[in-house]
This record gives C-alpha cells, sequence and structure tokens, in this order.
C-alpha cells in the first residue's frame, strides 16, 4: 500500500490535502549568514498562515547537516493541524564544511537509508524524501556522488528523490544519470526549480519521461519566476503533462516568511494559484495542489 511518510508517521496521500510540495521551515547555511530559519515559534506561525489559506501539508526539502531540526517537526504538525514531509539526503558541497563531507564518504546511502527508516539522529522522526541537487548545466563529482547515493538509498526504500536543479537547469542531465544510469523509475524523481529555466523543449523533454517537474520559490526577485510559470505550465498541460506538475514555495531565509513581512508560504495559495487558474483553469490548479502530490510522494515503502 502507497503512504506518504510524513513526520508523524504514513498516512494515504490523499489525506495531505493542499500541499505545499518544496518548502522549508528551518534551514541554515554557511552561504546565507544571517538569514537563517530557526525560530520554531515563526515555524509555527508560518504553518498556521498556510493552514488558514487552506493549506494541508508541506514537504520541507531540508537536508542532512543544514539545521532540519527533526526534533521539533512532530510538535509543529501537532499544533498547526500541517502535515510535515521531512527530508534526508545532501544539498551542493558549497553548503558544508569539508569534514562533514568527509564523514559521509563511502556511508552516503547508508545514512539516508537509516533517516528513512529508522529516523534522523535520536528524534525518531523518519524522512519521506531524499534532496540532492545538481550542477549548473551539468553533475559535477560531488552531485554524481549524491545521486548515486540517492539512488541507491531509494532501491533499498522506494523513497522519491527530489532534485535541486540549479537555476532551473540540468534536469535531463539528472534524468540520464538517475534514471538511465542507476536505474531510478522517473516516476519517483521529482526535479525543482523549472521555473528558473523557462525552457519549453527542455520541459517537454524532462515531463515526457515520466518524472515530476516542480515549480516553485514564486516571488524571487532574480529569477524569472512568477510572470513566466502560467505560460510555462500552460504549455505543459497542452502538451499532456498537467499529471506531472508540482506547485512549491521554497522560503529559504528569515526575510521570506510572511510572518516576518514577506510572501512566504500563503503566497503559493494567496497569488500564484488564482494566477494560475487564470491560464489553465481552476481544476487543474486543484489537481497540481491535491492529486499529483499525494501520488508524488507517496511510496510502497520497502
Amino acid at each position: 500500500m502507497r503512504a506518504v511518510r510524513t513526520v508523524l508517521g504514513d498516512v494515504p496521500g490523499e489525506e495531505l490535502g493542499v500541499c505545499d510540495a518544496h518548502d522549508h521551515l528551518f534551514f541554515a547555511s554557511p552561504r546565507l549568514p544571517g538569514e537563517e530559519l530557526d525560530d520554531a515559534a515563526a515555524a509555527r506561525a508560518e504553518l498556521t498562515a498556510f493552514r488558514d489559506r487552506g493549506g494541508g501539508a508541506v514537504v520541507q526539502w531540508t537536508p542532512y547537516g543544514l539545521g532540519r531540526r527533526a526534533a521539533d517537526l512532530p510538535g509543529l504538525s501537532r499544533e498547526t493541524g500541517v502535515h510535515v514531509v521531512a527530508a534526508t539526503g545532501l544539498h551542493q558541497d558549497v553548503h558544508y564544511d569539508e569534514d562533514t563531507l568527509a564523514a559521509l564518504r563511502g556511508r552516503a546511502a547508508g545514512v539516508f537509508v537509516a533517516e528513512l527508516t529508522r529516523g534522523i539522529g535520536t528524534s525518531g522522526v523518519r524522512a519521506g524524501l531524499i534532496k540532492v541537487a545538481g550542477g549548473f548545466h551539468g553533475l559535477d563529482g560531488h552531485a554524481r556522488w549524491t545521486l548515486s547515493a540517492a539512488a541507491e538509498a531509494h532501491h533499498a526504500t522506494g523513497a522519491p528523490i527530489a532534485v535541486h536543479l540549479e537555476l532551473g537547469t540540468g534536469a535531463l542531465d539528472v534524468l540520464e544519470s538517475l534514471c538511465g544510469e542507476w536505474g531510478v523509475p522517473p516516476d519517483r524523481v521529482i526535479l525543482g526549480h523549472l521555473n528558473r529555466s523557462p525552457d519549453a523543449a527542455v520541459h517537454r523533454q524532462a515531463a515526457g519521461s515520466g518524472c515530476w517537474l516542480t515549480f516553485d520559490g514564486p516571488s524571487r526577485a532574480h529569477h524569472a519566476t512568477d510572470w513566466r510559470m502560467p505560460e510555462a505550465v500552460r504549455e505543459l498541460a497542452e502538451a499532456g503533462f498537467g499529471d506531472r506538475l508540482l506547485l512549491g514555495g521554497d522560503t529559504t531565509t528569515a526575510a521570506a516568511r510572511s510572518v516576518d513581512g514577506g510572501p512566504g508560504m500563503p503566497y503559493l495559495l494567496r497569488r500564484v494559484a488564482p494566477r494560475l487558474a487564470l491560464a489553465v483553469g481552476e481544476e487543474l490548479v486543484r489537481r497540481i495542489l491535491t492529486e499529483n502530490p499525494a501520488r508524488a510522494f507517496a511510496v510502497e515503502w520497502r
């Protein structure tokens, strides 16, 4: 039986409701000094604001070593009534010091499997997906290492693999490696940031593989996001790929939270969804926010 592995346990996909398929409650990286998401009260307020707009689930793509605060997630989920899915995996090497990466050499896949099946650290909270990252228009050595470890962990558990695409590029390289070289079924691969590189031909090729395409990070001033996304989604829907699309907010700094004056999680439902409905209709937007994530994150866990 397929189930989504939330921080409170496994649930049927249809219980997620309206889902923010890529976001962060907690995130801390040396690349973003002073902008950490590390305030539990703010995380609770953000989840509450998302719930009050009709949100039912948030998938946190924060991987190993970047301030996940896994032990805090069950309480936040209970208090707000919002399902939360946690991640294992590794981001790009620039987010880590050398000692952290050296300690994982030769054992990353085992760590991912343990966090998916037994729990993250001593928290007992199990991850529900593996988050990894590609490079800009390609895969460097670190990306290949982490993607291969993710593939190994997928084969051991069935977990979906979510991939950060740098500025939205490298989608086909990622699919060639994960699906072609390492045998991960395309429907277990979730590509992120497709809106950052609005290449319609690449979008169609990627969707044609059977993977999931996530349009996330709206309202970023330095990315081609909001104004191009409706057209990109419309073109994919007209090509028959409306059932492969996901939406997310990707809040990565404290200033981006709605409770701190930014757009935050509620913006996805307050502005993005209505704008998208003008391009593709309310019914497709409803499916992208509910039915698609219910299938994308549900797993026959091994």
